[in-house]
């Protein structure tokens, strides 16, 4: 019981409070903009045809109470919460009356299946190499490969994505121009085959860039830690050096970087906008991308609101799971 209300509880109210907080803003933040959803909706279904006014004044009636923009501001909020809770997010305003949740789950899918495998395996090529070249950091293999890595660490992923698409597209046409997949969606190899096929270059932009910088902080850590007093002594002691790598040193550097873990994958639910642009691929990052530009806040607040869940569900799990990596903390 003790463990629960010192230990537990707090964190679980901490994790209470900034969901309400990041609703909050996300609710606020369109209500403030000079654009109102309502008139562009029923200016796209006057544009063409004449319609009666008491027509015109029900169909914006109704489109009020759809977008959840009926009543007081207060009233609307508290119509939000409830709406949250039922898992109606609303209707899409420029796919109407496609749901927003319906949009959401069409691309949820691209953008698991590219940023959580990329982000594992960038995540894990980092870590390995960087602990690797920290160690040893003497060796030629080593300065070589941290001076490559500091070349691409600074550029932005959206230009290696642009770099890559003009050489394995365009001057050497190995990949698709556009993510995605071809053929009918099911568990088989010709259609796994064509999601791998066209998700490669995307997930390889994303790959680059992430795998330097976690190259740079694993590195950094192992060779702090390589100078720690049980690492000398270890090594006096004759232990192999793959023990004493994996053993003593990287174990005791993966706090800060399982932490780096859990809030990237908290963060794949806000997609990789630029580089779904960039590729066509059909995930968050571009249905927000299209939801931006044609103003539909429905949409934006959607992925908005799964973004601040899956951050703070993140941030939640890493913090009950340090004492399992962290030997200084531990459950009582």
């Amino acid at each position: 019981m003790t463990l629960f209300r010192e230990f537990i509880l707090p964190r679980l109210l901490q994790w209470v409070f900034v969901i309400f907080i990041g609703v909050t803003i996300t609710f606020l933040i369109p209500r403030l903009s000079p654009v109102n959803p309502v008139e562009q909706a029923v200016s796209r279904m006057t544009t063409f045809q004449t319609m009666n006014p008491e027509a015109t004044q029900i169909m914006r009636e109704t489109f009020l109470d759809l977008y959840g923009l009926d009543g007081s501001i207060v009233e609307q909020y508290l119509n939000f919460w409830r709406r949250l809770f039922a898992g109606d997010l609303g209707p899409s305003f420029t796919s109407f009356p496609t749901p927003v949740t319906q949009m959401i789950g069409n691309s949820i899918g691209w953008t698991i299946g590219l940023l959580g495998i990329s982000t594992l395996i960038a995540w894990s090529l980092g870590l390995i190499l960087g602990s690797l070249a920290g160690y040893f950091s003497n060796t030629w293999w080593s300065n070589l490969l941290e001076k490559s890595l500091l070349l691409i660490y600074p550029i932005p992923y959206y230009i290696l994505a642009f770099v890559l698409l003009m050489l394995l597209t365009y001057y050497f046409p190995l990949f698709p121009l556009v993510g995605g997949a071809r053929g009918t969606p099911g568990f088989t190899w010709e259609y796994i085959s064509t999601v791998l096929y066209f998700g490669f270059l995307p997930a390889l932009s994303l790959i680059i860039g992430a795998v330097a910088f976690r190259f740079i902080m694993s590195k950094a850590l192992t060779t702090s830690e390589k100078s720690s007093d049980y690492v000398q002594y270890a090594e006096m002691a004759a232990l192999p050096k793959r023990k004493i790598l994996f053993f003593y040193v990287t174990r005791n550097t993966m706090l800060p970087q399982v932490t780096d873990l859990a809030l990237s994958l908290g963060a794949i639910f806000e997609g990789a906008l630029i580089t779904e642009v960039v590729f066509g691929y059909p995930g968050l990052g571009y249905t927000l991308f299209n939801a931006v530009n044609s103003a539909d806040y429905n949409v934006i607040m959607g992925i908005t609101l799964l973004s601040i869940v899956g951050i703070a569900t993140a941030s939640l799990l890493v913090d009950l799971s340090y004492p399992l990596f962290d030997p200084r903390v531990r459950y009582r």
